[in-house]
């Protein structure tokens, strides 16, 4: 075995196969965890893979779609990029959803997908696709590897270019003859390239403009985005805000980023928000956007969108500034950095006659909609009753996980976060089915942390084989499906807007619990309130996995709403009084 490793080396250079190149570049770039799927043309990688093991964990997901979502929540929770594994032809197209939602969250990700032999592509080889041409749209960059010695460099630029600016997904495709053929290995980081320029030096000038708008300012308001955790910034926003005494309103992907029962705190920002935050954006005179790129999902109406307000956009990507809402004054710099330079600037400031305005919305939420979401006196146990439930007694310390719909919607409503990163969920794609598999990717980064997946009976059913990635590896996740066998956001919009017409939206469920019971995951169905706390703490308590199927409210509602089409200023309290 000795003299095999010396004959590796000559004058030191290690001559070894594309494949082992690949694993010690990951290695190299501190990759433990990868999640994926194997097949015929990444074969040679999964063999070398095995002479990893203690350096390099493999997650074997069911689907590369589950693998892509796992991964995707493995960054989210962890700050490192998501890396994932995938075969040719299906195996690599199976990952496109994953992709294009990590692209429209911009997560930091590096997908490896293998290619038949570099000579018959173009053939229509066998389990051939272009997976360039059909990941172009939705990747930060990619490239395709056809010689083992080109394996490296090419690694070394995915990282820099998916870690680096706006974070996003990267691919790299390698022909399975790259894998096999030898190299002499040597592995760079890559720290810079040519006409791509991540960082730009802070506009200063800009910063000191800002700072005399916000001092002058008599209803400021903070509208903060994923940007702020992306860049670690969540100290920073808070000191700011304290600072300047301006109320904060969170995006969805931007929940957590900002502690839930701090005074400052707005509320949740869009189409199902707090009623506060998207009432009084057309009342502020002056917003300040962070990290936040002016979702449709967040301005409603463009035409009717804060025309009141001067506003100011702080933002990594400058195709995002004046992109949807025209600003007064851009500072294109990352979020953390321009909150440390802006801090010494602001003055000490109170905003209390401004702030009072968002606690009189909160006392109308609550009395109009919230007290009877939570605390119903009578009828079916309803979403945000079990969300909230869930909260209170994990005092909002759990990383939460949502799939997407009226459980997602409920979850960013009603759970308390009080910890950074502690939000796993699909914001710009709305993917259903990313739920389950974002859980285990998620309690993989983080198995110090309780985590709490939110599921509806329609999304957890798209990706329900995951159960076998949770059985094998005994992932102690805890899923709550707040099961109405209705695919429930689709049936709201019918009930709203087509007249009750509930096209293809009811569902015929299978038994969950025997299903979870098959998978060897402790399961139960909830159907009375009065079983639902006791349920919730035997989850809790649980040191494995555990899976609650609780039956809610067939047709109940996410409200208040902004519609499509109205101004954020025209929210929705209960549509059945218009």
């Amino acid at each position: 075995m000795k003299k095999e490793k010396n004959e590796r080396k000559v004058n030191g250079v290690e001559n070894i196969s594309g494949a082992e190149a690949l694993l010690k570049s990951l290695l190299a770039e501190g990759v433990d965890t990868i999640f994926g799927y194997p097949g015929g043309a990444i074969m040679p990688v999964y063999d070398k893979l095995l002479d990893f093991e203690g350096r390099i964990r493999h997650i074997l997901t069911r689907h590369e779609q589950g693998a892509a979502h796992a991964a995707q929540a493995y960054s989210m929770v962890t700050g490192k990029p998501g890396i994932c594994f995938a075969t040719s032809g299906p195996g690599s197209t199976n990952l496109i959803t994953g992709i294009a939602n990590a692209f429209l969250d911009s997560v930091p990700m590096v997908f490896i997908t293998a290619q038949v032999v570099s000579g018959l592509i173009g053939s229509d080889a066998f389990q051939e696709t272009d997976i360039l041409g059909v990941s172009m749209p939705v990747t930060k960059w990619n490239c395709q590897v056809k010689k083992a010695q080109d394996i490296p460099g090419a690694v070394a630029k995915a990282f820099y270019i998916a870690t680096t600016g706006r974070p996003g997904p990267v691919l790299v495709d390698i022909t399975k003859d790259a894998q096999i053929d030898k190299l002499d290995y040597n592995y760079s980081k890559c720290t810079y390239l040519r006409s791509y320029n991540p960082h730009i030096p802070l506009n200063n000038k800009a910063i000191e403009s800002a700072a005399i708008m916000i001092n002058h300012a008599e209803k400021p308001l903070i509208l903060a985005g994923h940007g702020v955790l992306i860049s670690r910034a969540e100290k920073e926003l808070k000191e700011y805000a304290e600072k300047a005494g301006i109320p904060v309103a969170l995006t969805l992907l931007g929940l957590s980023a900002f502690p839930a029962g701090h005074r400052l705190y707005a509320g949740f920002l869009g189409m199902h928000g707090n009623y506060g935050p998207n009432l009084l954006t057309n009342e502020a005179d002056l917003i300040i956007a962070i990290g936040m790129r002016f979702d449709d999902r967040v301005t409603g109406n463009l035409k009717k969108y804060a025309k009141q307000a001067r506003i100011i956009h702080i933002e990594i990507d400058k195709a995002e500034i004046n992109k949807n809402v025209m600003v007064d004054l851009e500072i294109h710099n990352d979020a953390g950095e321009v909150l440390k330079a802006l801090i010494p600037l602001v003055n000490k400031a109170s905003h209390e006659k401004w702030i009072r305005e968002f606690r009189i919305c909160d006392k109308t939420e609550w009395d109009r909609v919230i007290k009877s979401e939570i605390s119903p006196e009578k009828g079916d146990i309803r979403m945000g009753e079990v969300v909230n439930m869930v909260s209170e007694l994990t005092k909002g310390d759990a990383i939460i996980v949502t799939d997407v719909g009226q459980n997602q919607m409920s979850a960013a409503r009603y759970y308390k976060f009080t910890e950074p990163n502690s939000l796993v969920t699909s914001g710009g794609m709305g993917t259903m089915g990313f739920g389950l598999p974002a859980a285990v990717g998620a309690k993989t980064g983080r198995p110090d942390k309780e985590v709490i997946v939110f599921l509806g009976d329609g999304g957890f059913q798209m990706t329900i084989q995951e159960l076998g990635t949770i059985l094998h590896y005994h992932i102690p996740v805890k899923i709550i499906i707040l099961n109405n066998s209705y695919l429930g956001m689709v049936r709201q919009w019918q009930d709203m807007f087509f007249s009750k017409r509930y096209a293809s939206t009811e569902l015929v469920n299978p038994d969950f619990v025997m299903i979870a019971n098959g998978f060897s995951i402790p399961a139960q169905k909830v159907m009375e309130r009065d079983d639902l706390k006791d349920a919730l703490k035997g989850l809790l308590e649980e040191k494995g996995p555990y899976l609650l199927d609780v039956q809610i409210e067939k047709e109940g509602n996410v409200l208040p709403m902004v519609e499509p089409g109205a101004s954020v200023s025209e929210v929705t309290l209960n549509y059945k009084e218009k």
